[in-house]
């Protein structure tokens, strides 16, 4: 996904981007009891959604909003100057750094998460994902890295396991480790988000990140509507009613890939074979933590078929799909009791109870 800077660098999309902010004006009319806002961050458009908010208080919220994600956009980027690039500076050289109270928590959760994962979601391959050439913003091209230089990354085993954090000092004993929170960073800033709009009295909203969202209270006296998006095909898989406070994530190799000699490429890499994850096209999962939500998505699209619900149960996941590469469907019964589908799937594959 190119990132927000680029995004504005290009004069069409510029132009609609403002086009856009125009017609959402328009839109928010007094009389209108949803409120519809849209900004740029973490490579992806964050769509904003109130329901029955007073139009000051909801553009204050908005932009209070937006900035919050620009600062957070920067400071957690992967690849770009900010403080997670110091982090992993201080890491690869020192084997320490210095962190702030907000990266000290935003790296603790991550760690945590990706322990309760037994490693799949794993934050500190970003040199894995740089070698495949995922650390950019337009996707990489040609063949795949040299089998050597993914053996000798596996070999240093860089895992969350691997560092300290002591308040304001985090130290690694693994030079290997580097943070790519591209799995989590959009979760865990989503969750910062609803805290922000409930500490100003918003109690019915959505914040939308490329797909992947959290929901609070209802759209009037209906809930709110989300659909999951198919993985192979244009449209919608299913369709789901998020209960009062939930967050709804997906992961699937549609999301950033490229092609090389007729095989599919993409972003998710499984830290224990060095190679894009192979057995699942997408894994959606509820939970009340988007943060939970988006590193659990990730991790039992790395999981597979098999192993999912074992990982699922360990995150604290009760409600969860994956979609493997024949196009069937695994899902637990309570993820069942949760989905419309669009239409009825060809096979589905109840795992036992989460």
């Amino acid at each position: 996904m190119p990132s927000f800077d680029l995004l504005l660098r290009h004069p069409l999309l510029r132009t609609l981007t403002l086009a856009l902010a125009c017609l959402l004006a328009a839109c928010n009319r007094a009389d209108d009891p949803v409120y519809h806002d849209q900004f740029f961050a973490f490579g992806t458009l964050i769509d904003l959604t109130f329901f029955d908010v007073d139009t000051a208080l909801a553009e204050q919220a908005s932009r209070a909003l937006e900035q919050a994600f620009m600062q957070m956009h920067n400071d957690w980027h992967a690849w770009q100057p900010g403080a997670l690039q110091q982090v992993n500076a201080g890491l690869a050289g020192q084997g320490q750094a210095s962190v702030d109270p907000a990266m000290a928590a935003l790296i603790q959760e991550a760690n945590r998460l990706s322990v309760l994962s037994n490693g799949l979601f794993n934050p500190v391959i970003g040199r894995l994902v740089a070698i495949w050439g995922f650390h950019h913003d337009e996707p990489p091209q040609g063949p795949p890295p040299a089998r050597d230089r993914i053996r000798q990354l596996l070999e240093q085993a860089p895992a969350s396991t691997d560092i300290r954090v002591d308040g304001g000092h985090i130290s690694s004993r693994n030079p290997a480790v580097r943070y790519d929170l591209g799995a989590f960073a959009k979760g865990y800033a989503i969750d910062r988000g609803i805290e922000r709009l409930k500490a100003l009295g918003i109690t019915h909203a959505i914040i939308n990140a490329g797909g992947d969202l959290r929901a609070i209270g209802r759209h009037g006296q209906r809930p709110w509507r989300i659909g999951i998006r198919d993985p192979r095909q244009p449209g919608v898989l299913a369709s789901i009613e998020p209960a009062g406070d939930e967050s709804v994530f997906t992961s699937g190799d549609y999301e950033r890939f490229y092609e090389y000699e007729g095989r599919r490429y993409h972003h998710i890499i499984d830290p224990r074979s060095g190679y894009p994850a192979g057995a699942a096209v997408s894994a959606t999962v509820i939970h009340p933590v988007a943060a939970t939500a988006d590193a659990a998505a990730t991790a039992l699209f790395v999981a597979g078929p098999d192993a999912w619900p074992a990982i699922a149960r360990q995150m604290g996941v009760k409600y969860a799909m994956l979609v493997d590469r024949e196009g069937r469907i695994h899902m637990n019964p309570a993820m069942k009791t949760r989905l419309t589908f669009e239409s009825e799937p060809d096979t589905i594959v109840m795992s036992e109870t989460l």
